[in-house]
């Protein structure tokens, strides 16, 4: 019997299970996790999720009639996405995305602790891998949350298991989150959701009048899933042009359990009205940014210190941020081959500028530690980088149709590297249970070797349509 094209199934499966679910009214409201990502909470000492009264069931419609309701008390949903490339560049597939994804979602309570799972199964017809592989988030499951939830004490919360982490304040810019991110889903039109990689890791949180301490271990490093040439064409110096599927990147990752461990704190308080956060980090780069002599990239030791505040100025919120890093595979800057230390700033501000229209922006820079050692130990050919990389974002979201409708557009520019990023969204509720959105990324760039230029034969759209349950 002939095997089934991936195409195919997918759209077998989807459409099996849509035709399922629309034999049932839709249930009464949107799920958890639909729209923007929902922060840790920064407040006063309080009972973790699940610990207090019991969830209220969404299984009954506003007026009565009972809605679909999944067994064993899970909620979640079911999506198709499909995307393309607009230039097709030889390397990558034509199709950016082609998957149906079902995530279930099930707490349990008890009188000490709360549960919570969070998993999607996926039927990816892009990468057509069903290997699985937690770390990387391939295959067909992506363990998105498994963990347990405790107050030992009255002013003392301790989260440990798989779970989403999340502090900082800036908009899709990160400089004292580090926890990992999935940039792939974010440039091929997953929903934004999925920018956040799970950890596994143990969470410590500690609350007092004069201030709160947060405190997360992971024993064995989480990398963020990152360009690696198998979805998304990327610069390779080696080759000295773009790669893809031709020079997938394996990289050197530490995995060894309590020695190549992270930990990460946050100290925060208000302060008449204003957010004010100290951050410590000690692990690893995230992303690959050394390289043995062999060639082969590895995640250099990193430390960073910094600080942010947000609160309300001229009837909008303005935020700051500021981290230092601390490279220390090459802590006085000599090893081209090894990323050097930085200093990272950001300043933004955001209001509401009409009736349901936000607006807001952002200056953000990187400036390298250790310029001048740098371009002293450039080898034959190698071209220095600026010593500083700057970058303005744009963001506007318009509601209309009651909030049914919301349409947003984000723009990231380097005025020195003379590249971009634009993202394009819009997503409609039909109705409690239905979601359709469409968007695309359009990648721009002077110069292939820039991050933004090396990613503009991976510009894209893309429609994906949910049912909730």
């Amino acid at each position: 019997m002939p095997v089934p094209h991936p195409i195919t199934k997918m759209a077998f499966v989807t459409g099996l299970a849509f035709g399922l679910m629309a034999q049932s009214p839709p249930p009464p409201s949107l799920p958890a996790g639909l729209g923007a990502p929902t922060n840790e909470e920064d407040a006063a000492p309080a009972l973790p999720s699940g610990l207090g009264a019991p969830a209220e069931t969404r299984a009954n419609h506003a007026d009565g009639e009972p809605g679909f309701a999944a067994p064993f008390g899970l909620t979640g949903f079911i999506e198709a996405r499909l995307g393309t490339r607009i230039v097709g560049d030889g390397i990558q597939k034509s199709l950016s995305i082609a998957e149906t994804r079902l995530q279930l979602e099930r707490d349990f309570f008890t009188p000490h602790a709360a549960f919570r799972f969070v998993g999607d199964v996926v039927l990816d017809g892009v990468e057509n891998d069903l290997n699985l592989d937690l770390q990387r988030g391939r295959g067909f499951l992506d363990l998105r949350e498994a963990n347990a939830v405790a107050q030992p004490l009255s002013f003392l919360d301790v989260k440990a298991g798989r779970q989403i982490l999340t502090w900082g304040v800036g908009d899709l810019v990160f400089i004292n989150d580090l926890f990992p991110k999935d940039f792939r889903a974010f440039f091929i039109g997953r929903d934004d959701e999925y920018l956040k990689a799970p950890s596994d890791a143990v969470r410590i949180s500690a609350f007092s009048d004069a201030a709160n301490l947060d405190v997360v271990y992971t024993p064995r490093f989480n990398a963020d899933r990152f360009i690696d040439g198998s979805r998304l064409s990327y610069f390779n110096r080696s080759l000295g042009g773009i790669a893809g599927r031709n020079a997938i990147i394996s990289a050197e990752t530490p995995h060894a359990w309590f020695s190549d461990d992270e930990i990460a704190a946050r100290l925060h308080r208000n302060v008449g009205g204003w957010e004010l956060a100290a951050y410590g980090y000690h692990g690893f780069w995230k992303t690959p940014e050394g390289a043995h002599a062999t060639g082969r990239p590895f995640h250099p030791r990193l430390s960073v210190a910094g600080a942010s505040l947000r609160g309300p100025l001229e009837g909008g919120i303005v935020t700051s941020e500021v981290g230092h890093y601390m490279s220390h595979d090459d802590a006085d800057g000599t090893d081209p081959l090894i990323r050097n230390g930085e200093t990272r700033f950001l300043v933004g501000y955001e209001r509401e500028i009409a009736t349901e229209l936000t607006a807001a922006g952002q200056y953000y820079v990187e400036i390298l530690s250790d310029f001048s050692a740098l371009k002293r130990n450039l080898g034959p050919g190698q071209a220095a980088p600026d010593r500083a990389r700057h970058v303005l974002t744009l963001r506007a979201t318009q509601l209309l149709f009651n909030q049914n409708l919301m349409l947003s557009a984000f723009n990231f520019w380097s005025p020195n590297e003379e590249d971009g990023h634009l993202r394009l969204r819009a997503t409609y509720k039909l109705s409690d249970a239905w979601q359709v959105e469409g968007g695309g990324n359009h990648f721009y760039g002077q110069k292939e070797n820039t991050f933004f230029g090396q990613l503009q034969d991976n510009t894209n759209l893309f429609l994906g349509v949910r049912r909730s349950f």
